[in-house]
């Protein structure tokens, strides 16, 4: 096979790869222990294992976009304890 039709091969399975490969979910890679509850909206909320890259956290929504909020915070804990996990 030549070079040129190796090269195209290759970029052609690059790209049907990346438009079929599953895709991941971004993740926290760090948690404010901060207070934000007056920021989080809605009654639902996400745990996220621990994993490399990503950390232990619980996630809430906000008018911003996600929240990662430490799990071991009290105001997590208590906020948390209203909502339900999804």
């Amino acid at each position: 096979m030549s070079v040129k039709i190796h090269t195209i091969a290759l970029l052609l399975l690059s790209l049907y790869l990346s438009r079929h490969a599953p895709r991941r979910r971004p993740c926290c890679v760090q948690v404010t222990s901060r207070n934000m509850s007056a920021d989080v909206v809605g009654q639902t909320y996400r745990e996220q294992p621990a994993g490399s890259p990503c950390v232990k956290a619980i996630i809430f929504h906000t008018n911003d976009g996600p929240l990662c909020a430490d799990p071991k915070a009290q105001w997590v804990k208590d906020l948390a304890a209203n909502m339900t996990k999804v």
